[in-house]
């Protein structure tokens, strides 16, 4: 990766200009059945089209704070990076009554209410699919508004490395010490360049579970088979999937 990378949408750009077809990030959820494989291309059009959401669909501002209501999934690895393109802090599981705008999955929708500001659901449905009969009361529909937007982003300020960039588990990371601290923890993680592959069932409400599951991968050329619900698997599914999907790497 790029050693003059200072946030993590630097890495991201970096990874698409080194090898845009490779795996980043590929998601199961074991109690759909759902499989998800995103290149580095594909991730990053996703992060695209959503930062356009973000700074011209939401108007949000660099140093506003975007409370990401939702479980690791790769749709929440998306909002992360686009939260970081734009410049505004992703508070990941943050008070909605003191953020800016909410994003929310099932069972927060209620809680999300709480933010004053734009509000987006994602129903977290295989494929990503809109919501049936409508997106709940107070929300948009992230899977609805999403597509309409640019496969391109161009932040209309530069972002500031040294400004904050993530609240975790009530910590708070300049994109900066995001990626220093991503780099410095690839190596324990078993993440040791290109080819390697992280499977992470951590949730991502803690550093360990954001680390292993996103900026870690992104950080060291790997890439990360993230697993929801993976409690719901049999030792034998998970012993298969280690050897199908190449696995070098676990975070349990």
């Amino acid at each position: 990766m790029n050693a003059t990378d200072r946030t993590p949408a630097d890495l991201l750009r970096s990874a698409l200009a080194e090898d845009p077809a490779r795996p980043l990030v590929t998601f199961y959820d074991d109690a759909t059945g759902e499989r998800v494989e995103l290149s580095v291309a594909t991730f990053a059009n996703w992060v695209a089209k959503t930062a356009n959401l973000l700074q011209d669909g939401m108007s949000a501002q660099p140093g506003e704070r975007v409370a990401l209501l939702l479980p690791a999934h790769w749709q929440t690895a998306v909002w992360l990076l686009a939260c970081s393109s734009v410049g505004v802090v992703a508070d990941v599981g943050g008070d909605p009554a003191r953020a800016d705008h909410v994003v929310a999955g099932p069972d927060r929708f209620d809680e999300g209410r709480a933010c004053s500001g734009e509000r987006y659901a994602l129903s977290l449905a295989p494929l990503g699919r809109r919501f049936t009969g409508g997106p709940p009361a107070g929300y948009e529909d992230y899977a609805v508004e999403v597509p309409t937007f640019g496969d391109r982003f161009a932040a209309y300020a530069p972002v500031d490395p040294e400004e904050p960039a993530l609240v975790v588990a009530g910590a708070e990371l300049t994109g900066a010490e995001v990626v220093e601290r991503a780099r410095a923890e690839a190596a324990p993680l078993g993440l040791t360049g290109p080819g390697s592959r992280l499977l992470s069932a951590l949730p991502y409400d803690t550093w360990e579970g954001l680390s292993a599951g996103l900026y870690g991968p992104l950080a060291s050329g790997g890439s990360v088979v993230l697993c929801r619900h993976l409690d719901q698997a049999s030792e034998e599914t998970l012993t298969k999937r280690i050897e199908s999907e190449r696995v070098t790497a676990t975070a349990r």
